[in-house]
Formats: C-alpha cells, structure tokens, sequence
C-alpha cells in the first residue's frame, strides 16, 4: 500500500532530519523499501529508504538534513583518509588508490582525448589523488569539488578547488571538456539539479562519466539492507540501471554508453558486504580491518576478474552536452 515518507519513520519528527519528495520525478507517494543503519561506524541511527510509487527510484526519506549529515564526512569518511594513516599498510593503500586513479582515467579515456588544452573537474573529488593522476599523465588543468575542505591537502597544489554543496558553486559556464562524478550522485541532495549544474558547466559535446552503486546488482542480492551501497545515512538516492539512465536523460544528456561496472574494486562490496552482515550494524575498525581487507583480496584473487562481468556491485555511465 502507498504511502508517504514521513508516515512510516518516527525519525521524521525528530530535529535535524526532513521528509523529501523523489529525487528525480518530485513525486510525493512511496512505498517501504529497507532501513539502513551506519554499518561502517556503527554511529547509532536507523535511516529508511522509499521507493516512488511514480518513477520508482529508490531514495532516503526522511533524510538528515545538511548540516545534520555533515559529522559523517569529517570524521571516519574512507575516502577522506590520508594515506600516512595506515602505518605500515601505507604502501599497499597508496598502490591501491593508485590502480583506482589509472581505471578511472582509463573509463574517461574511452571517449575522451586529454592534453595540455583540456579541462577537467571532478565533483566529490575526495582526496584529490585522481586530479593529481589527470594533471600528471595528461598535462590537463583540473578542478575539484567536494563537500569537505581538503584543499590544505597536497594533492590539491596547483588544483583550482571550491569547497561546499556542488550546484552552489561558481565553476563557470561552458567551461569544462569532461566532469566526473565518481560516486557522488547518490549522496547528492538534488542529483538533477547537480546535472544540471554539470551540463551548464560542460562546453558543448563536453563528457560527463558517472559511476556509482548498483542497485540491480548481485551484491544487493546478496546483501540486502547490509548492502554497502547503502551506506546510510550519506546516500540519498539507490540506482538501478533503468533510474541511472533516465536521470542523465532528464538533465538533457545524451547517452553515449553504460557500463556494468566502474572503476571501484567490486572486492570492498564483497569484504565491506561480508563484515556489514557479521557486525549488524556495530561498525567496523577501520585500523584493523585493513588488514583483513588485505589479506582477503589475495585470497580472492582468482575470482576477482569475474566480479565485474557479473554485475557484481557497480555501473557507469558515460554521456554528453549536446552540441
């Protein structure tokens, strides 16, 4: 039976939080589709996730509002981290973010030639360390966004960033060759409006590459509520393949390719989806479950090519302004 956000979660009277429409077609009616909970730090909360009885996007409702969701990226956020905070494991950190960079830029590169004359900005540009890789190998001027300020960080020397709500920002008109969001849509609070912004942003045939969870995947079957893609409270929306599309499509993109999977490792969805479900919702131990995570990827090795051919946790779609 039909029914809106706010009648089924008690958290919708509580301060800090507020009950939303759809994210992508406004509408306000909504069925019951999980309840998540902060399996990565174990902060106390239950956040529940509708789907639209119009469109049927899945999408967080009620939600926290932004300065109430703005503790869960200051302290313990992954992508956040500095590299010197693993000690020992340091090294084999740095390598694995920079394999995750080199797949990335690989995706762009796909329909999309960089040099000296190219700009790029990454939205929800974490860290920092896939601009430092583009300004590297390709020469390109590169630009990020991200919520938190990170620009003391030295990734960011010689890198134009803005710090705060992406569709607040003045990244110009017209101005941008390609834009990546590489998981940042399904924490957006208005994921049109930032596609619009992007599309405004982009010069004519400029690309944008999303990549972000799959909602249609076997690691939400496998994994329900405890999936990692969840990752409530910060995701605001869940995407299958069908919702993706019709996203980009409705911020006046044209479609160029989708893939069945990105540039993040579908491993951390196995480990991460694995542990979520033995935890049930008491965190994990970032400094010590690095170690684990380690030494099962190894053991995983001989499986892991396969994860990504069956649509195993990720997808990516690669679209462009109209000329």
């Amino acid at each position: 039976m039909s029914t809106t956000a706010a009648a089924f979660n008690p958290a919708y009277e509580l301060p800090g939080f507020e009950s939303v429409g759809c994210l992508a077609c406004g509408g306000t009616t909504s069925t019951p589709f999980l309840t998540g909970e902060d399996d990565l730090t174990g902060k106390p909360g239950r956040f529940t996730f509708v789907k639209c009885s119009d469109c049927e996007l899945v999408y967080q409702s009620p939600r926290l509002t932004l300065d109430g969701i703005r503790p869960y990226y200051e302290d313990q956020y992954i992508a956040h981290q500095p590299h010197a905070r693993w000690g020992v494991l340091a090294p084999l950190f740095r390598a694995a973010m920079g394999s995750l960079d080199r797949a990335k830029l690989r995706i762009v590169q796909r329909h999309a030639t960089l040099g000296t004359s190219s700009r790029l900005l990454d939205v929800g540009c974490g860290s920092g360390s896939f601009l430092a890789r583009v300004t590297d190998e390709t020469g390109a001027a590169a630009a990020g966004v991200d919520f938190v300020d990170l620009s003391h960080r030295d990734e960011f020397d010689g890198v134009e960033f803005h710090h705060g709500v992406f569709y607040e920002q003045n990244v110009g008109r017209s101005r941008f060759d390609v834009i990546t969001m590489w998981h940042f849509l399904e924490h957006d609070y208005d994921p049109l409006r930032s596609l619009g912004h992007a599309l405004n942003a982009l010069t004519p045939g400029g690309l944008l590459v999303v990549e972000v969870p799959r909602l249609d995947s076997l690691s939400f079957r496998l994994f329900g509520s405890r999936w990692p893609g969840v990752q409530a409270p910060q995701h605001t929306a869940l995407f299958d393949k069908d919702r993706l599309v019709q996203m980009v499509s409705s911020a006046g993109f044209e479609l160029v390719e989708h893939l069945p999977y990105g540039a993040f490792p579908p491993y951390f969805y196995l480990f991460c989806g694995t542990a979520f479900v033995l935890r049930r919702g008491r965190g994990i131990n970032l400094d010590r479950a690095i170690y684990a995570y380690f030494a099962g990827q190894l053991l995983a090795l001989p499986v892991l090519p396969f994860l990504n051919r069956m649509n195993f946790a990720m997808q990516t779609v690669i679209c462009r302004r109209p000329r």
